[in-house]
């Protein structure tokens, strides 16, 4: 299993505007992932962070939780995470350092790869939180995602 530091590297090189964001991986794995997004360079023109960092640190998710979940180098070959929509809500203004998180149920855990593998595609959905350093959720979302067959 990789580390944190060694996933970050990865989506840095996959997605250079993670790197210019400074998104840092904190967990992932099992289903679950988090992912962090410091104040710098994300913030708008008012001191809050820019809407986009935000949409983008939890949308993130939707490609890192199945990949450090699923075997993608194995039964899952040939197989790549997609999304399909994304809503978010903002709460209240984002300041200083946030954190998005998401898990897949045990259920879509067993179902998305076993679907994929049956019907060439499967759809499942992650619902994220982003909270500040005090816990407090600044914004939601709502991700629809479909693992399937590309190339």
């Amino acid at each position: 299993m990789k580390t944190p530091e060694e996933l970050t590297r990865e989506q840095h090189a996959l997605i250079p505007i993670l790197a210019a964001m400074d998104t840092r991986v904190i967990e992932a794995g099992d289903g679950r992932g988090t992912v962090e997004l410091p104040a710098e360079p994300n913030v708008n023109h008012f001191g809050a962070l820019y809407a986009g960092s935000l949409f983008t640190v939890a949308e993130v998710l939707g490609g890192l939780i199945p990949g450090t979940t699923f075997d993608f180098e194995g039964e899952l070959a040939g197989f790549v995470p997609l999304v399909k929509s994304v809503e978010i809500k903002f709460l209240r203004p984002a300041l200083g350092t946030v954190r998005a998180s998401a898990e897949l149920s045990p259920e879509d855990r067993e179902r998305i790869p076993r679907e994929a593998l049956e019907a060439g595609k499967a759809e499942f959905v992650l619902e994220a939180e982003i909270v500040d350093g005090e816990g407090t959720v600044v914004a939601a979302t709502r991700g629809v995602y479909q693992l399937r067959r590309f190339g």
